[in-house]
C-alpha cells in the first residue's frame, strides 16, 4: 500500500473516531428513540412522551446541581437526601403547621441552601474530602429528617405525637407544581428547560462560569492568578443544594405527602446523568446541556423498557450500560486530547 493510501486510510480512521466521540452519544439516543417509536405504538403517543419528560425532570434538575460541583472538581453525594429533606420539610410546613404552600416552598429552598453551606464549610474550609463530607451529610440528613416526624410519613389527618390530628394538608397551589400544564407541556418539564438554560448561561457565558471551570481544571493555578478559589468551590455546593431542593419540591408535589423514603434513589441517577453528560458532543467535561441530554437518554431507555415489559431489574442494567458507553466516549476524547499536549 502506498504512503498516500496509508495516509488517506489513517485520516479516515481518525475522522471516524472523532465523529464517534463527538456524536456517538447523540446517535445512540436517536437510534434507541427511533427503535422504541417504531416497535411500540404506546411510545408514539404524545401523552407517553410528556409523561416520560415529566418524571425525568426531577433527576435532571438534581443532576444539574451535581454538575456544578463536578465543574469545580468535586462531587456532591448528599443531593438525594437533600431532595428527600425537601419533601419532609414541605409536608411538615403544610400538614403539621398548616402554613401556605409558598412559605413551605421557601423553607425547602432555605433547607437546601443550609445543607450546601454546611457542605462548603466541611469541604472548603475544614479540608474534608468532598466524597467523605457529602456522604456523611447524606446519612445525617436521612436521620435528621425522621426525628420531628417520629420516623413516619407526613400525610393529612395523621395522628401527631401529642395525640391530636394534623390540622393542615397539601395546598392546591403547591400541588400545581407537578400538575400544572403550560400549554401541553407539564410545568416540571418547563422548569427543567429553564434551569438548564440558566445553568448553561452561568457556566459558559459569564465570568463566574469560566472561573468555575478554571478552578476545577487547576485550583492552584487559579489561586496564583488571584482567584478566590474557596469562594467559587463553596458556591458550587450551595447551588447544588438549591437545585436538589427544587427537585424535592417537585417530588413532594408529585406524591402529595411527606414520604420518608422519597429521594433515596435520586443520588445514583443524578450522578449518572451528570457523568453521562460529559460525553455529549465530545465536550469531555461537565456541562448543563450534556446533563439534560443524559437525563433524556436514561428516561427514554427506562420508559421504553417498561413499555416493552422488561423486568424492573433490567432498568439498572440498562442505566449501567448507558453510563459505561458514555464514559467510554468521554475518556476516549480525554486520551485523544492528551496526545496533543506538548511535553514540558
Amino acid at each position: 500500500m502506498s504512503q498516500v493510501a496509508q495516509r488517506v486510510q489513517e485520516s479516515m480512521r481518525v475522522r471516524m473516531q472523532d465523529w464517534l466521540v463527538r456524536y456517538g452519544f447523540i446517535a445512540v439516543t436517536v437510534i434507541l428513540f427511533t427503535w422504541f417509536i417504531l416497535s411500540e405504538e404506546t411510545f408514539r403517543q404524545p401523552s407517553t412522551l410528556f409523561s416520560m419528560l415529566k418524571f425525568t425532570s426531577v433527576v435532571a434538575i438534581v443532576g444539574l446541581g451535581v454538575t456544578f460541583t463536578m465543574v469545580v472538581g468535586g462531587l456532591d453525594l448528599s443531593v438525594g437526601s437533600v431532595a428527600g429533606l425537601g419533601v419532609t420539610v414541605s409536608a411538615m410546613m403544610m400538614v403539621i403547621y398548616n402554613l401556605t404552600g409558598l412559605f413551605s416552598g421557601a423553607m425547602v429552598l432555605v433547607a437546601g441552601a443550609v445543607v450546601g453551606i454546611v457542605n462548603a464549610i466541611l469541604i472548603v474550609w475544614m479540608k474534608i474530602p468532598d466524597l467523605l463530607a457529602t456522604l456523611g451529610m447524606m446519612f445525617i440528613i436521612m436521620g435528621l429528617k425522621l426525628l420531628p416526624v417520629d420516623g413516619q410519613s407526613v400525610s393529612s389527618k395523621m395522628i401527631l405525637r401529642d395525640g391530636t390530628v394534623a390540622p393542615g394538608r397539601f395546598t392546591d397551589g403547591f400541588l400545581q407544581i407537578d400538575r400544572l400544564m403550560i400549554g401541553i407541556v407539564p410545568l416540571p418539564v418547563v422548569l427543567w428547560i429553564v434551569l438548564t438554560f440558566i445553568a448553561w448561561f452561568m457556566l459558559t457565558r459569564t465570568r463566574y462560569g469560566r472561573i468555575m471551570y478554571a478552578v476545577g481544571a487547576n485550583p492552584e493555578a487559579a489561586r496564583l492568578a488571584g482567584i478566590r478559589v474557596e469562594w467559587y468551590r463553596a458556591s458550587a455546593y450551595v447551588i447544588s443544594g438549591l437545585f436538589a431542593a427544587i427537585g424535592g419540591m417537585i417530588l413532594s408535589s408529585r406524591i402529595g405527602q411527606g414520604d420518608i423514603s422519597a429521594g433515596n434513589s435520586l443520588l445514583l441517577d443524578a450522578v449518572a446523568v451528570a457523568l453521562v453528560g460529559t460525553s455529549v458532543l465530545g465536550i469531555g467535561k461537565p456541562n448543563a446541556w450534556g446533563t439534560a441530554l443524559g437525563a433524556l437518554l436514561i428516561g427514554i431507555v427506562i420508559t421504553g423498557l417498561t413499555i416493552k415489559g422488561f423486568p424492573y431489574y433490567a432498568q439498572d442494567i440498562a442505566k449501567g450500560l448507558v453510563l459505561v458507553v458514555a464514559l467510554t466516549f468521554s475518556f476516549t476524547l480525554s486520551r485523544k486530547k492528551a496526545r496533543f499536549v506538548p511535553a514540558t
